[in-house]
């Protein structure tokens, strides 16, 4: 345990070091060595430091704690330096254009796209790269080694295969970077179009590349989850997996699978040097004492192996921790010591952020080692306990293990997330079960995949049975309604979750002779995640019984239900946001869903549209005949292709009944076949729709007055109707004729709180409320569900927000 103190202080030091100013980072590495080097070196004749302190092994721990707290800050102090040395933090700050030779040191990545209104802003490629030479616009040419964060924007196939070590010409624009403490000097937006490539990567790079792509090419063949699963499970590539599954491994805290993590490594290397069990004796297990090999040539071979896992599988800090605890316990194989786990991890910790101060502040690294020092430490424990308690011991340990982890990591996953997974540890055991399988499958495959092909298509196969395994445990652990709970974020939050975690703790040692508290306890758990709706119903009254139409709160889009009996529902349009319709639907009980509308295709309507198919029996989608904007049309004809469902076309004056339902399409007219509208918004699918009960609503979707004009000329018979689905968030574009003609008695808002455009407009509320309506909007109410018919009609909100700005 001698290690861990000089670890955390060479950690903490570091992580207060970098990115502050040099000048204070100078006055404490030099108090901190001058007061270790008393500590260590002081004679008997040192003022203030009794002899007896300077010769007792408290005081030589001392020293090392503040010699590798010296090390440390001094470590983070020189990485700053180097982000502000050079021309380029001066240009940045100016904003101004440059061109620039940089070598690129990491693998590109794909942002998530984001919906901003009716547009969704393509995939940018980001990537990591070292400038190596800057010229200015004036000319000036200077040579560098300055780290760049480089983005393209709306960058092609050919960004996303570039190698770690290849060299290119970048021109574009440099800024500052968003946040201090960042690991890189500037963010250089480069100009759209191809790479220019100005020297090839190197030979271990092109191979490791090669070996990545012939595992992705092996998959080829699988199911989607396990598709995109495995490279990422094996090697990290994580190109192919989809939003939808990456925010279902995000609910159940299983995303250290998402990617390559130091688990791997561990698998790899059990198969050389034996299982955990074996970590405290010099004697080895596994494969190498069957094959003959000595214990240097077993500690080198290990050594190649973990090497040749970091260059294949990228230095992430999970996989450098685990490369470096590897290498350590193989010193101590090469050298015929005793092998021990914590010395390990702290002697791994301590070198690594020594090597690379900016670990320091890693989120990624900080879990890593704290789910392994769990492992090691609190797991153990525990497993005995359960033991006691009569569970299994292979039971005991997983359980143990899950739950240790999942202590120490959640206050950090709160910090940054502001939330809480309640499914994370049942998701993990049932995850870990294929774990391993895929894992190994996967590097079979990996390995094979260079000389025989086929060879490596059928163990990519096999590997996928249980890479679908994990992904199907990931989807459906964030399906349940209550998967993951809001949380205080920041260090405030995670400081209380761990506070609460640990008065758990203590009270569950305390109450662990009291089974009934235990199982009472579960069932509440179990309970609160499952959130069957009769249950939720009586405690929340959300949603409420006999209720005919809902609109959900997406947020800045349009996303409404209108109930059709036995858990079915007809969705009018997806918002923005899968995960927030999903949630929606599940809340309200939803099922099945016959047919989804989509009135038009602006992002803010159709880009949640995979959250409405999520676990759902969906028979059709309907559509305006309008395909504008062209790219968010194709994404949903592409979605529904994927999911098998037939989408057709709306036309004006179609009739459809649905069980209680009875609607027809009032627009888009027949002008729209002749000539084209103004834009999408005017050629949105509106609805009259009257329910079992006698109610009427009118759904607009987002039509601008010329439409509006437009379809009270088609339809002079229109009457009041009881519910009005105000159009475009109500803005004030709006035709006065059209809202007195429908006089609603009550007027439905769907907008996003804090919006840019001043939704709804207050305007808009005015004359709707002059004219008799009630009016209520997501932004302030949540989502919001109509009950009743006539004079009993009903809206019931989900939450009432506060007061917010009056419209």
């Amino acid at each position: 345990m001698r290690l861990v103190g000089p670890a955390l202080a060479a950690w903490g030091a570091a992580a207060l070091a970098v990115g502050a100013p040099g000048r204070w980072t100078a006055v404490g590495v030099a108090l901190c060595a001058a007061i270790g080097a008393l500590l260590l070196f002081g004679r008997g004749g040192g003022r203030g430091v009794p002899a007896a302190v300077r010769r007792s092994a408290n005081g030589t721990a001392c020293a090392a704690v503040l010699l590798c707290a010296a090390a440390g800050a001094a470590s983070a102090g020189l990485h700053g330096a180097d982000l502000r040395r050079g021309p380029l933090p001066g240009l940045a700050e100016r904003h101004a254009r440059v061109t620039v030779e940089a070598t690129v040191t990491s693998d590109p990545r794909l942002t998530r796209v984001r919906v901003r209104g009716p547009r969704a802003a393509p995939a940018s490629v980001v990537l990591d790269a070292e400038v190596t030479l800057v010229r200015a616009a004036d000319g000036a040419v200077t040579k560098v080694r300055t780290p760049v964060l480089v983005i393209v924007p709306s960058a092609g196939d050919d960004w996303q295969r570039l190698l770690p070590s290849t060299r290119l010409r970048l021109t574009g624009r440099v800024a500052p970077p968003h946040r201090a403490g960042e690991p890189f000097a500037a963010v250089l937006r480069a100009d759209a179009g191809p790479p220019r490539t100005t020297g090839p990567p190197t030979a271990l790079q092109r191979a490791a590349g090669d070996l990545r792509a012939g595992l992705r090419t092996a998959t080829d063949g699988l199911p989607a989850d396990a598709r995109a699963l495995l490279p990422g499970l094996v090697v990290g590539d994580t190109s192919r997996i989809p939003s939808d599954l990456h925010d279902a491994f995000r609910a159940t805290d299983l995303t250290h699978l998402l990617a390559v993590s130091g688990s791997n490594l561990t698998v790899v290397l059990l198969l050389l040097i034996g299982p955990p069990g074996s970590a405290l004796k010099a004697e080895r297990g596994g494969m190498a004492p069957r094959l003959g090999i000595p214990l240097r040539a077993t500690a080198m071979l290990g050594g190649a192996l973990t090497l040749a896992f970091v260059l294949v599988c990228r230095p992430d800090p999970s996989v450098l921790r685990a490369a470096a605890c590897g290498l350590i316990t193989l010193l101590a194989i090469g050298t015929g010591r005793r092998r021990s786990l914590i010395p390990a991890l702290a002697a791994a910790v301590l070198l690594l952020v020594l090597y690379d101060p900016w670990l320091a502040r890693s989120y990624g690294f900080l879990l890593s080692v704290l789910a392994t020092g769990a492992l090691l430490t609190v797991a153990p424990g525990w497993s005995a306990a359960l033991r006691r308690h009569r569970v299994p011991p292979r039971l005991a340990e997983a359980l143990a293990a899950t739950a240790a982890a999942q202590a120490v990591c959640a206050p950090v996953v709160a910090v940054f997330a502001a939330r809480v997974s309640l499914v994370a540890i049942p998701c993990n055991l049932l995850a870990e079960l294929a774990v391993a399988p895929a894992t190994v499958l996967g590097f079979a495959a990996l390995a094979a995949a260079p000389v025989a092909m086929p060879v490596a298509g059928l163990l990519a196969a096999c590997a996928g049975w249980p890479a679908g395994w994990i992904a199907a445990v990931a989807r459906e652990g964030a399906a349940l309604p209550g998967a993951e709970a809001q949380w205080p974020g920041g260090w405030r939050g995670g400081l209380l979750l761990a506070a609460v975690t640990g008065l758990l703790v203590v009270w569950a040692r305390r109450a662990r002779h009291r089974a009934w508290l235990a199982g009472a306890c579960t069932v509440l758990l179990m309970l609160a995640v499952v959130r069957p709706p009769p249950l939720t119903r009586l405690v929340t009254g959300w949603p409420p019984p006999g209720w005919v139409f809902a609109m959900c709160d997406v947020g800045q889009g349009d996303a409404t239900v209108l109930a059709a009996g036995g858990g079915s529902a007809v969705v009018v349009d997806a918002g923005p946001d899968p995960a927030l319709v999903d949630r929606c639907l599940r809340s309200l009980g939803v099922s099945r869903v016959p047919l989804v509308v989509l009135t038009h295709f602006h992002a803010d309507h159709v880009a949640g549209l995979p959250g409405v198919l999520r676990g759902r029996d969906v028979g059709a989608i309907q559509t305006t005949p309008l395909h504008d904007p062209p790219d968010q049309a194709a994404f949903v004809h592409r979605t529904a292709a994927g999911a098998g469902v037939p989408v057709v076309r709306a036309g004006a004056g179609e009739r459809r009944r649905l069980g209680p339902l009875d609607w027809r399409v009032l627009w888009p007219g027949s002008a729209i076949a002749g000539a084209a509208p103004e834009g999408p918004n005017d050629a949105s699918v509106s609805l009259l729709v009257r329910t079992g009960g006698g109610t009427t609503l009118l759904l607009l979707g987002d039509l601008e007055p010329p439409a509006q004009q437009g379809l009270l000329r088609a339809h002079p018979d229109l009457a009041p109707v009881d519910v009005l689905k105000v159009a475009h968030h109500g803005s004030a574009h709006q035709d006065p004729r059209l809202l007195s003609r429908a006089r609603p008695r009550l007027a439905l808002v769907s907008a996003g709180r804090d919006n840019p455009y001043g939704h709804p407009s207050p305007r808009t509320v005015g004359a709707l409320r002059a004219g008799g309506a009630v009016v209520l909007s997501t932004d302030r109410h949540g989502a919001i569900a109509v009950t009743g018919r006539g004079r009993e009609l009903r809206a019931t909100t989900e939450e009432e927000r506060g007061p917010g700005p009056e419209p």
